[in-house]
């Protein structure tokens, strides 16, 4: 399988191009990707929101392209594709402005430049339309002159995006914390919550890593799992969060016990903020409110864990008036002030880029940050046990 296919969207160098109007962004896109991915037009403003593609781009490897609208975009509807834009910088590894060359750089370029390098992002600047220039200048090592109609220096760029591309560090999700041969038990409630004919992505993706690592995984639900602990002696347990504390009664505390959110949680390298943050659930007090936030747009059933089950532990764990908000996908609040604490999913959809963005949110408006599995362990007592296997 190429790593096309099995490199989730989550796991793959994001790449965003941004400039101004008609400075050839999406025909750079095109060019890069050997494909039309986006509109291309002499008509300014063609591009009127953030175009997200997965692929794979030789030498640079799997990647999510994001093709931006102008950041000169004009009115009402100009301000919110910038806005747009400018959030898109939240969830990239990398930046690539394009740049008219026969203009050079503008105010609005300067500006991105700076946002850049606020947000501590690499960025290219690709100079645009070079076959409409005579004289070039000297160009630093981040700079490239490229014709995305006459395709000059377009191989180039790409060997400049993939010699400094964010090397997706080989992180695994399991993989460090077993050796061959150990078993590994995986318990997945099927519930009216569950997903129709397949397992979610979490589950999906410790399955591979333990079948990676040459371990053997078992998997039952919650009301085998009893009798499948007679007859495997695994080394670890990992349960969906929502089954904790059944799960915590049944298996032995010799065997190591975590679940999928809270491996997803050290995956996304939040794992001591969110540790911190269930604190927050003792000092919870009436008429606190509490934010809710997934990084996936499922439809809601009944007996969602989200905007359902969480809800009433926490009020059953707290014994307070508490009330509660929810986002779900791309969108997260701005203004977090009226938070006594977030909440979040495993995040499995979001890249690590974009945690990091909203977990750097939490901190800077002072609130904070936790996700399901990290509290739902703190609820049922069993927090320390949960992360010991760290």
């Amino acid at each position: 399988m190429s790593d096309l296919n099995s490199t989730v969207s989550a796991n793959r160098t994001h790449i965003g191009f941004f400039g101004l109007r008609n400075a050839g962004k999406s025909s750079v896109v095109n060019a890069i990707t050997n494909q039309d991915m986006s509109l291309v037009s002499d008509i300014k403003g063609t591009t009127t929101d953030p175009v997200k593609k997965s692929m794979e781009i030789l030498p640079i490897g799997p990647v999510v392209i994001v093709d931006t609208p102008g950041m000169d975009d004009e009115g009402i509807l100009g301000e919110l594709r910038i806005k747009r834009t400018l959030e898109v910088l939240k969830t990239i590894d990398m930046a690539v402005l394009v740049v008219d060359a026969s203009i050079g750089l503008q105010k609005v370029d300067q500006d991105l430049i700076s946002t850049f390098k606020e947000n501590k992002l690499p960025y290219f600047i690709v100079y645009n339309k070079s076959d409409l220039i005579k004289e070039k200048k000297e160009l630093s090592v981040n700079e490239i002159y490229v014709s995305a109609v006459k395709k000059t220096n377009v191989n180039e760029l790409k060997e400049l995006l993939a010699s400094v591309a964010k090397k997706q560090e080989e992180k695994k999700i399991i993989g460090d914390l077993i050796e061959p041969n150990d078993v590994v038990v995986l318990v997945i409630p099927i519930d009216q919550s569950a997903p129709k004919g397949r397992l979610i992505l979490p589950q999906q993706l410790v399955l591979r890593d333990i079948l990676d690592h040459h371990a053997i995984g078992v998997t039952c639900q919650v009301e085998e799992l009893e009798e499948t602990l007679k007859k495997v002696n695994p080394k670890l347990v990992i349960t969906d969060s929502q089954a904790f504390n059944k799960v915590s009664q049944i298996v032995d505390k010799p065997i190591h016990l975590t679940s999928f959110s809270i491996l997803m949680a050290r995956l996304k390298g939040s794992l001591a903020t969110v540790l911190e943050g269930a604190n927050q659930l003792d000092h919870l007090q009436d008429g606190d409110c509490v934010l809710i936030s997934e990084g996936c747009t499922h439809h809601r059933q009944c007996g969602d864990i989200g905007t359902d089950k969480l809800p009433k532990w926490i009020l059953n764990y707290t014994k307070k008036n508490v009330s509660f908000e929810f986002t779900s996908g791309q969108g997260f609040k701005e203004d977090l002030s009226k938070y006594s604490v977030v909440i979040h999913c495993g995040a499995c959809m979001l890249n690590e880029k974009e945690v990091q963005s909203r977990v750097k949110e939490c901190k800077k408006q002072h609130v904070p940050f936790t996700n399901y599995g990290i509290a739902i362990a703190k609820m049922n007592g069993i927090l320390d046990r949960s992360v010991e296997v760290f």
